[in-house]
């Protein structure tokens, strides 16, 4: 089972991905609103990419802006999506 710093990683390589950004993102990062790169596009991609990676999928229903807000606030859903699945 990926620990949350996996988690942290494989969400940072992934929006780096995503984004084609080199940025290093720490818990506080904004990223909706914060990012020209962080479009309804990229946020697509990037939900794509992680349920290609854990093989789960996201309900449109559990999504919501808040969950973008940051950094920090992408992988805590990430990191519960995963645990509840498993």
């Amino acid at each position: 089972m990926d620990q949350p710093k996996t988690i942290q990683s494989l969400v940072q390589q992934i929006l780096q991905t995503a984004l084609a950004l080199d940025t290093q993102f720490t818990p506080s990062s904004p990223l909706l609103g914060a990012l020209p790169e962080f479009d309804s596009a990229s946020i697509m991609t990037i939900l794509t990419m992680l349920e290609d990676h854990y093989g789960f999928q996201f309900d449109d229903d559990e999504l919501s802006a808040e969950i973008f807000a940051t950094f920090g606030s992408l992988c805590q859903f990430v990191q519960n999506k995963h645990h509840a699945t498993c």
